[in-house]
């Protein structure tokens, strides 16, 4: 039986932090490596209720609204004339349910036995949480004040959860936008954006734990983007390993295979491009986002083949993204199917 663990992203569809963090403990058990407390209620839309705070902030004002039913049904902010946007008056809420969530999770820990799982902690890049707040506009000139935000509550974390939690930085925008370039010219582009997410890296005390969640998007359970083929994400993954701090761990790097409604291709030429990563060391973990409700297990470990000849070695498995746009039923479905991927031999 191969060394594989399964990685949940972020959200699950529990009415509580407690009962969404049992049943991935329960199901997956010692295939967990880290665990998030499931991004119950508002965050389930995972920036959506940071965004709908812009409301009521005294230096923004609305531009047009929307209601979350597609990438295009978004509301758009701008600041206010005479104001300025400044990192201290965000609160984005990390810091403080995250140490909610804490004493929950340490509790199911020692009930279930699972003393090496850590406590991870998604965190929005800036560049996603202000490209989806002030548009393509507004989003690089307004990115400084999340990120200031960001690192502030990094650092809050970091106190009191030491080398207990895993930061799980996640950045949709920054793969689409590699995508969405030419070929040639995206290798320059994923150095370009990685770089300015080193210093949300930075923000936390040396020796810190961190993960990468490439993704595709997933609102209501839809992609902003399908892939023709791996190279955008080989690119941003060799992107972010060669910028990686030496004195912050880089755990893992989650890569989106299924995409929303959509499964991994099963198809070997998808997956080729996977081999510029041959060269990375042992270790970030490649965690293969590919578990997937819709496609059966004999196809999905066929994709798990093809990733692994890709990379040439064993990979960890999961979903491509939450799974709090799933039903409780779905969710279960794609958590026990993780479990029996990660057994194939």
């Amino acid at each position: 039986m191969a060394d594989r663990s399964v990685h949940l992203v972020g959200s699950y569809p529990a009415p509580t932090v407690e009962e969404a963090m049992a049943v991935a403990m329960r199901t997956a058990g010692a295939r967990l490596r880290t665990l998030a407390d499931g991004e119950v209620g508002e965050r389930r839309d995972w920036v959506a209720h940071i965004i709908e705070k812009l409301r009521e902030h005294p230096d923004v004002e609305l531009v047009s609204d929307g209601g979350y039913t597609s990438y295009d049904d978004q509301p758009v902010f701008k600041v206010r004339k005479g104001h300025r946007l400044a990192g201290d008056s965000l609160e984005l809420g990390h810091a403080a349910r995250a140490e909610e969530s804490y004493e929950a999770f340490s509790g199911l820990r020692a009930q279930h036995g699972l003393d090496g799982v850590a406590f991870q902690v998604g965190i929005p890049s800036d560049l996603d949480i202000a490209l989806f707040s002030f548009g393509p506009a507004g989003a690089f000139r307004r990115r400084g004040a999340f990120r200031a935000a960001l690192v502030r509550e990094i650092s809050e974390i970091a106190a009191w959860a030491g080398d207990d939690g895993v930061f799980q930085i996640e950045c949709p925008a920054e793969l689409v936008m590699i995508a969405s370039a030419p070929p040639p010219l995206r290798p320059a582009l994923a150095r370009m954006l990685a770089r300015p997410l080193m210093r949300l890296v930075t923000a936390a005390p040396p020796g810190s734990r961190f993960g990468v969640h490439l993704c595709v998007g997933d609102l209501q359970n839809r992609a902003l983007r399908h892939l023709s083929d791996t190279g955008p994400i080989a690119a941003f993954a060799k992107a972010l390993v060669r910028a990686w701090p030496r004195d912050r761990r880089l755990e893992f790097l989650h890569l989106p295979f299924a995409s929303g409604d959509r499964p991994a291709p099963a198809d070997a030429r998808f997956y080729l491009p996977l081999r510029k990563l041959r060269g990375t060391p042992a270790g970030p973990r490649i965690v293969a986002g590919l578990v997937h409700e819709s496609q059966s297990l004999a196809d999905q470990r066929v994709v798990l083949g093809l990733v692994e000849a890709a990379v040439g070695r064993v990979v960890d498995v999961g979903p491509s993204c939450g799974l709090g746009r799933r039903t409780p039923e779905v969710a279960q479905t794609v958590l026990s199917r993780a479990v029996a991927i990660a057994d194939s031999r």
